[in-house]
């Protein structure tokens, strides 16, 4: 299969850290519920080094995975060596598997070095507020990682689950790289939030790009378009994306080789006009 090196869609995160748009999702690399180690660390380890073969030098994980779990694991793969690696600060996983909103800015540069520790960098490439705190005005949190980045310990910052008012208020403070909110085929809520980054020139990080698995009401017309790229359901819904805006970058995450590969392979699908008016 052709690698994305080859395919050469890129994004310029910050004006300066080019990416192929379709990163991966270092979520699903820890253990059930994302808790804890995953149940075949050496599998974990052969996703993360197939992900490069195939071109992919955009990562994205969090704190909260696991908790730690997934940056001590792309640290010993030696991910943040040789691709763009984001992670997030702002959520705390309860015992239960709860996520904690916690948006002290204290508490986000602190949470900002434990990071810089797990993931063995100088600085953290991307550093995202993974959701705003409804106890903390944002301007508060974002005047941390204006800090961190001021300090050198941070080359850019981006946001999470912002409305379009919190996007603008976060800007406010510091110079916003991407936007990640929840977005797919299926799930259109943030699309003011998209159309502002698309008129920005800010990247916008689609989690659950693939819906959970779930596409709902465009599972059939997923099916159909499908078929005719001898491709999956799951392959449309990301080549749909990529098609949808220039500044997308989905982060499909997975545990297994066979469908990271299935996933990298639908950057080569070329949806028609026809194609993404039926599925839009």
């Amino acid at each position: 299969m052709r690698s994305l090196d080859d395919i050469g869609d890129t994004f310029d995160i910050g004006g300066d850290l080019t990416v192929n748009r379709l990163g991966f999702g270092a979520m699903r690399i820890t253990g059930p519920n994302i808790l804890g180690d995953p149940d075949d660390p050496a599998e974990a380890n052969r996703v993360l080094a197939r992900a490069l073969e195939l071109g992919v030098d955009f990562v994205d994980t969090a704190d909260a995975y696991g908790p730690g779990t997934s940056e001590r694991l792309l640290a010993e793969a030696g991910v943040p060596d040789d691709a763009v690696v984001a992670t997030k600060g702002g959520l705390l996983r309860a015992p239960n598997g709860d996520w904690l909103r916690h948006g002290d800015p204290d508490y986000l540069r602190n949470a900002a070095l434990c990071s810089l520790d797990r993931l063995g960098v100088d600085a953290i490439d991307l550093y995202q507020y993974h959701a705003p705190d409804p106890d903390v005005p944002i301007e508060e949190s974002m005047r941390a990682l204006a800090d961190l980045q001021d300090r050198g310990l941070v080359r850019h910052v981006g946001v999470s689950n912002v409305s379009v008012e919190q996007l603008e208020r976060a800007r406010d403070v510091v110079s916003v790289a991407t936007v990640q909110n929840e977005y797919n085929v299926a799930d259109r809520t943030h699309d003011d939030v998209l159309d502002v980054c698309e008129d920005e020139g800010i990247g916008f990080v689609p989690y659950f790009p693939l819906g959970g698995g779930d596409l709902g009401g465009k599972a059939a017309v997923l099916d159909d378009v499908a078929v005719a790229h001898d491709a999956t359901r799951r392959q449309v819904a990301l080549a749909w994306l990529l098609e949808r805006s220039p500044v997308v970058l989905p982060i499909p995450g997975t545990s297994t080789v066979d469908h990271l590969e299935a996933n990298v392979a639908a950057a080569d699908i070329d949806l028609t006009d026809d194609e993404m008016a039926r599925l839009s």
